[in-house]
């Protein structure tokens, strides 16, 4: 039996051991230098090798710069509180409490590493005040030792990383767009001939991958600019794919001219083939030239050409010129619009406000001397973690780690160390230490908390000879970093509780109470593209969290469906307001839904009655779009329990 194979046996991932163990040597080599340098902390050079590893060059790259900027910025942040304090503890906890809450804030609406690095600039800003007790007087010494300290351990693990870490490979989610883009069309070229629509399994299928593909598309955009823009062009061809599959659900019931069927059959076939992508536009341009009587599907097909002619490059007009073609194509491109969520980015900012600033009062009121150690844990915990759907499962694994790193550093210290006989001894002596992180980054059941184990015996063994210290003290000070994560344990279950069921609900109360602003707003025609684009990705968040949450009373699928329905008869409404010959009954009658709409996250009940009576009176009156009304109506009917769901939740 292969070696690889028998490790597999014993829980071990194989392909994880190269990644772990250079990460490991990396740490190494910048503990090594660091103390070459002088630093005071050598091993938090080595920390910062472990925390910006990436698999990948282009993440590991991008990292690494906002960890740099974060730190920068955290480092002067930490200087200007101990300024402001002037040695009253009271008044740095208040301090480091609000600029970690707000750095938390920030760091949950902000994507990737932009948002890392703007949390971490919050826990750099802990890591300089809470610590230069021992430096008074020197605080631009100090400053300068601790940012480059970080920065010794980010140019060393990213020259380590350039030199063994593969680039990123773009086939793989290229590719999966590319045939998701080619059973989308296949599916509509089989309605367009009349075959039955397509299935609820399938939705929930088509929409699970665009929603695997667009998880994926922040590290595929990791590591330049150019990226950026592969990634915000593949985002475009994604929302290309929900406005297809929206037109299947909710229009794609007549058969169309066989013409448009064939040509998007043999446009599905091409763009199974990676280099026919541009013959495969070609065909969509033909269909869409023959859907003059069905402005819907023209859109549609209209958009989807658009979204893959911009991905393959032939996006950008010539230098200096701006083509009417390329001025056509953006217009019809979907606009890119995030979802944000600011509801959870609010409680993770008071949380960790909260948190910060109780356990800074308590280490105030007690003065214990390893007080600091659980303020700065706590910082990183309460903040970093807040990001993650299941923050409180998370802190699980990384409480066994550090638990195990504490353990760790106590047996390098009290019976390894002191065989050493100089300083650079203790270097040497606690790299077995180090590398013995491989084993638990590369178990399944222990890569969650194998950072932690490594950071924690980092963070604990200083090598600074002669030795000094007794073993009561390391052991009260190993049990307050430890402490961080039981605190933060408690903190996500008791404060603002936060789980991918509880963002799900959030999310879905967001997308509600956005058609009570429409309904609201008159001008809401206006910002017609930015609603689709931005429900496009809430769609796809959605399914993701229902995933991850097991969601099964509900189907956030045709939720989220039913929520663009009801978007899109507001819209209508609001635009046949508009129009001064509507007669009085019906303007009476679309003024009434619209006012219905305005509660529906409290009331959802009336509303599809408020709609039918709608429909209704346009009909009689001879005004258009009272179908359109009646279908939104029935599409909340058979999901009245989504937007009830909305109205269980705090306001937005």
């Amino acid at each position: 039996m292969k070696l690889s194979a028998r490790a597999a046996g014993w829980g071990f991932v194989p392909a994880r051991f190269p990644f772990a163990l250079r990460t490991a040597l990396g740490a190494c080599a910048a503990l090594f230098i660091a103390w070459l340098i002088g630093l005071e902390h050598p091993q938090w050079s080595a920390m910062t090798v472990f925390a910006a590893a990436q698999p990948v060059r282009n993440m590991l790259v991008e990292k690494s710069f906002f960890r740099a900027i974060g730190t920068i910025v955290g480092t002067l942040v930490g200087m200007l509180l101990i300024l402001a304090a002037e040695g009253h503890p009271a008044f740095l906890v208040v301090g480091l409490a609000a600029w970690i809450g707000v750095c938390a804030g920030f760091g949950n609406v902000l994507r990737g590493f932009v948002g890392y690095g703007t949390i971490l600039a919050g826990y750099s800003a802990a890591m300089v005040a809470l610590l230069e007790t021992a430096h008074p007087g020197h605080l631009l010494a100090l400053g300068a030792d601790r940012a480059l300290t970080v920065l010794t351990g980010v140019v060393v693990g990213l020259v380590v990383g350039l030199f063994f870490t593969p680039s990123a490979s773009e086939t793989e989610i290229s590719g999966r767009t590319r045939r998701l883009a080619a059973r989308m069309l296949a599916e509509m070229a089989a309605v367009a001939r009349g075959g039955p629509s397509i299935t609820g399994n399938d939705q929930q299928a088509l929409l699970a991958e665009m929603a695997a593909i667009d998880d994926g598309l922040d590290p595929h955009g990791a590591g330049s600019l150019a990226s950026r823009r592969a990634a915000r062009n593949l985002r475009a061809v994604i929302a290309a794919q929900v406005s297809s599959l929206l037109w299947l659900k909710t229009e794609g019931s007549a058969p169309l001219d066989p013409a448009i069927a064939d040509a998007l059959d043999r446009a599905a076939r091409m763009l199974e083939d990676p280099g026919a992508t541009a013959q495969a536009i070609a065909l969509l341009n033909e269909a869409t030239r023959r859907t003059r009587q069905n402005p819907s599907l023209r859109d549609v097909l209209q958009r989807q050409a658009a979204a893959l002619n911009n991905w393959i490059g032939t996006g950008s007009p010539p230098s200096g010129s701006v083509s009417a073609e390329h001025e056509d194509r953006n217009r019809l491109l979907h606009p890119v619009v995030l979802h944000r969520d600011w509801i959870g980015a609010r409680h993770a900012a008071l949380r960790a406000g909260f948190v910060m600033l109780l356990v800074g009062l308590l280490w105030i009121a007690t003065g214990w001397h390893a007080g600091p150690y659980v303020l700065l844990g706590t910082s990183v915990m309460i903040s970093l973690f807040s990001t993650f759907e299941n923050p409180a499962f998370m802190m699980r694994n990384v409480l066994v780690g550090q638990f195990f790193g504490a353990i760790a550093a106590l047996v390098c210290r009290w019976l390894v160390w002191p065989l050493g006989t100089s300083e650079i001894e203790l270097v040497f002596l606690i790299m077995p230490f180090i590398l013995s992180s491989v084993l638990p980054l590369s178990h399944r059941r222990t890569m969650l908390g194998g950072t932690d184990y490594v950071m924690v015996l980092l963070l604990l063994s200083q090598p600074a000879y002669p030795l000094s210290g007794n073993f009561d003290a390391s052991l009260a000070t190993a049990a307050a970093v430890v402490a961080a994560p039981a605190i933060a344990l408690l903190a996500y279950h008791l404060v603002f509780p936060t789980d991918a069921r509880r963002r799900l609900d959030t999310l879905i109360t967001m997308m509600v109470r956005e058609l009570q602003q429409m309904a609201a707003a008159p001008d809401a025609a206006a910002h017609r593209l930015v609603w689709r684009a931005r429900l496009y990705h809430r769609l796809l968040r959605l399914v993701r969290l229902a995933q991850a949450s097991g969601e099964r009373r509900l189907s956030p699928a045709d939720g989220g469906l039913a929520v663009y329905a009801l978007g899109v008869a507001v819209l209508s409404m609001h635009e046949q307001m508009q129009d001064a010959a509507l007669p009085s009954g019906a303007r009476r009658a679309l003024r009434l839904a619209l006012g219905r709409i305005v509660h529906i996250a409290d009331r959802p009940g009336p509303v599809p009655a408020a709609l039918a009576r709608a429909a209704g009176r346009l009909d009689a009156e001879g005004g258009g779009e009272g179908e359109l009304l009646r279908s939104s109506g029935r599409a909340m009917t058979q999901n009245l329990a989504f937007f009830e769901r909305a109205g269980k939740h705090p306001r937005a």
